[in-house]
């Protein structure tokens, strides 16, 4: 197998073993941070160029579930590991990082990409409104949690809202199986011609001249997951000490750095295929992976909280991700509406990341709102008078 014929990024995979000497070397922990994020770069693209070859040998049932499951495994196992250390706000955030990351960044990327080389570029309308459906929907399960808390807060009650999100998982999961059979066994038809891409048509790893074997590709698949999962722990060890160093909260870090990481290799191929003026594939890429994100990843994390030695994890996200989810599925919407995209399409995308990610930058952490309840008391007559039903008191709990 000649690894010089895969593609640019494998030229990433030189910060493994960097990563490693920093680690064992003592390197402050930003620049640990910094190079085992590279790292993951390329080996989830080697992930996922892997799978596309099981996925192959394996027939369209099968290889479709192992192109699902493994799609976003990468994300998975940086958040497993930053949810067994606790940072729960960084797994949340990454959730989040991900659905704006796909349906903004990427999309918005593909589209400014493609649409500088092409006037206009067309997809199915039916299929891609079908996806954002979808996405609507998967949205749902992860913006009710946080209205219910809001309800108990304003109304002065308590349920069990841990109780609450792992019921909203499971329903979230088993959304996820029926897509599944429904994109595998009933309606398959609909998705063939998705993947129809030959040799070096999808990515920078898709020019293996002559192509892996299944033996290859399984080993290939087992060697860079285990080294994701290496620089995973490498990473998320890093993270208190490096956004210190770089002055930024565990929201930012997990909205955006952790994010951007874990979907790199995702990104770049919605991008590439799109500049072969192949925008359904292209917007299936960052729409599919948002979904699985919503349906799969978010709920798992769920479920690895009532595993040994990992704390609970609910589905209670910040009001401003909250926000944050709506505007990006109500993007995908607009832009599957008429099947077409151009490159002024692409940048209003790309506008829309950038301003919510200016606003996660410039939102203080959790604890810088211990003074919150002075700032909230000081209006409480204003507030009273706007809620008359409430007599002030509510304002103690916030």
């Amino acid at each position: 197998m000649d690894f010089r014929k895969i593609g640019v990024l494998n030229a990433l995979l030189v910060f493994v073993p960097v990563a490693i000497g920093l680690k064992f070397a003592g390197a402050p922990g930003m620049w640990v941070f910094i190079v085992s994020g590279i790292a993951i770069v390329p080996l989830a693209g080697l992930m996922g160029k892997s799978t596309e070859i099981l996925a192959d040998k394996l027939g369209a049932g099968w290889g479709g579930l192992l192109n699902a499951t493994f799609g976003n495994a990468a994300e998975l196992i940086i958040a497993l590991f930053a949810l067994h250390r606790g940072m729960i706000e960084v797994v949340k955030s990454s959730i989040t990082g991900s659905i704006l990351g796909n349906v903004l960044l990427v999309l918005g990327a593909s589209f400014l990409a493609g649409g500088l080389k092409f006037s206009r570029q067309k997809f199915n309308s039916t299929a891609a409104g079908m996806s954002a459906t979808l996405l609507a929907l998967a949205a749902i399960g992860l913006v009710v949690p946080a209205m219910f808390h809001v309800h108990l807060e304003l109304f002065h009650t308590k349920a069990n809202e841990q109780s609450l999100s792992l019921e909203i998982a499971v329903v979230l999961f088993a959304v996820y199986v029926l897509m599944l059979i429904f994109s595998l066994v009933t309606h398959k038809h609909l998705y063939a011609g998705e993947h129809d891409n030959g040799p070096g048509d999808a990515d920078g790893f898709a020019t293996v001249e002559p192509h892996w074997s299944s033996k290859t590709a399984l080993s290939v698949l087992v060697g860079a997951t285990v080294f994701v999962a290496l620089m995973s722990e490498f990473l998320v060890g890093s993270i208190e000490e490096a956004r210190l160093a770089m002055g930024l909260t565990e929201t930012f870090v997990g909205l955006i750095v952790v994010a951007i990481v874990g979907n790199a290799a995702e990104h770049s191929t919605a991008v590439l295929v799109a500049l072969k003026n192949r925008m359904e594939l292209s917007y299936h890429i960052a729409v599919g992976s948002a979904l699985q994100i919503a349906l799969f990843v978010a709920p798992v994390l769920v479920f690895a909280g009532y595993l040994p030695g990992f704390p609970r994890m609910n589905l209670v996200f910040s009001m401003l991700e909250v926000m944050a989810i709506v505007v990006s599925v109500m993007v995908v919407g607009l832009v599957a509406f008429d099947g077409e995209s151009n490159w002024l399409e692409g940048l209003l995308l790309l506008a829309v990341y950038l301003i919510l990610a200016i606003a996660f930058f410039n939102l203080p952490e959790p604890e810088a709102h211990e003074n919150a309840r002075a700032v909230i008391e000081q209006p409480a007559g204003m507030l009273c008078w706007i809620l008359p039903d409430f007599d002030g008191d509510w304002l103690s709990h916030v």
